[in-house]
């Protein structure tokens, strides 16, 4: 079953032309008329397009197609082009924890707060947030540094305490990172 939507907004002719070419598009075509249908269906959904010809919605899945005449197979590379984008997106985020990591910005979120990382920020959280047990500095060096077992310590450990101190700053979160005897560890 294919689960991406195209809600046709109070836009009749257009659902209309693209209801019978549905089975040639690789998403299902849905006419809505009203703001409360359009939020209930929203609700439920978030794989969807809302294609329209108004300006006065504000979506960030919308396509507003007010220039006229145009061609099927541009809306349909369009919508094509605007799934895909999606997908991409919604790839680049992981969760772990209460938080939400962009990996396309390099940025944590919590709610509606957002702080920037670095890219080896990003992948010590990830590598972190993924073990079972606690990780040695030694280990974090091999895997997300690069770097050979005999060095010194200190650059992982620098780093740890300085991305732990970034979550207690911005986030007044402590327990983020936990040291254990033997190493880091996401809880």
């Amino acid at each position: 079953m294919n689960n991406k939507i195209v809600i046709v907004y109070q836009f009749t002719p257009l659902y209309q032309i693209m209801k019978e070419i549905e089975h040639d598009l690789n998403f299902s075509v849905v006419q809505i008329l009203n703001a409360h249908d359009l939020n209930n269906l929203i609700k439920k959904n978030d794989n969807y397009s809302i294609v329209t010809n108004k300006t006065n919605i504000v979506n960030s899945n919308q396509l507003i197609l007010d220039k006229f005449p145009l061609k099927i197979s541009e809306i349909s590379e369009k919508l094509n082009i605007y799934f895909l984008k999606k997908k991409f997106s919604d790839q680049s985020r992981i969760l772990i924890k209460k938080y939400v990591i962009n990996l396309n910005s390099r940025e944590i979120f919590l709610k509606n707060k957002k702080l920037k990382l670095t890219e080896k920020e990003i992948y010590t959280i990830i590598y972190l947030s993924k073990a079972a047990e606690p990780i040695t500095a030694g280990e974090l060096q091999n895997n997300v540094w690069g770097y050979q077992a005999d060095l010194e310590t200190h650059t992982v450990e620098t780093h740890i305490y300085r991305l732990r101190k970034k979550f207690l700053n911005f986030f007044n979160d402590s327990n983020f990172i936990i040291s254990k005897k033997n190493g880091y560890k996401i809880e």
